[in-house]
């Protein structure tokens, strides 16, 4: 991946589970819409309203087709108004990033 969108979610701890549904929504609209999902993440211990999205592309360029083809796909935009509807996502950040070669998916 040239390009992994690193999301970081504030969320409401009372709605985890609202969370989770969201994010397992995800998993079949992404990679429908052209992101290669790497994950989302959960928070377990620790602090309980932070979780994460993180999706890979091969450019900026894939990534803005993929938010074109994003805001029109029904299931994706279904997944943002119950979202938005039952308000679990309190802030949402996203940062651009790009793997250091020689450090992903290294094995002992």
């Amino acid at each position: 991946m040239a390009v992994t969108v690193f999301i970081r979610y504030r969320i409401d701890p009372f709605q985890r589970e609202a969370f989770k549904a969201y994010a397992q929504n995800w998993g079949r609209i992404i990679p429908r819409c052209g992101g290669h999902l790497l994950g989302y993440f959960l928070p377990h211990e620790g602090t309980n309203d932070i979780a994460w999205g993180l999706i890979g592309f091969d450019s900026l360029a894939a990534y803005e087709a993929y938010r074109t083809r994003l805001k029109t796909d029904p299931e994706g935009r279904a997944n943002f108004e119950m979202a938005q509807a039952q308000r679990f996502i309190l802030r949402e950040e996203r940062t651009f990033t790009e793997g250091v070669e020689g450090t992903l998916n290294q094995e002992a």
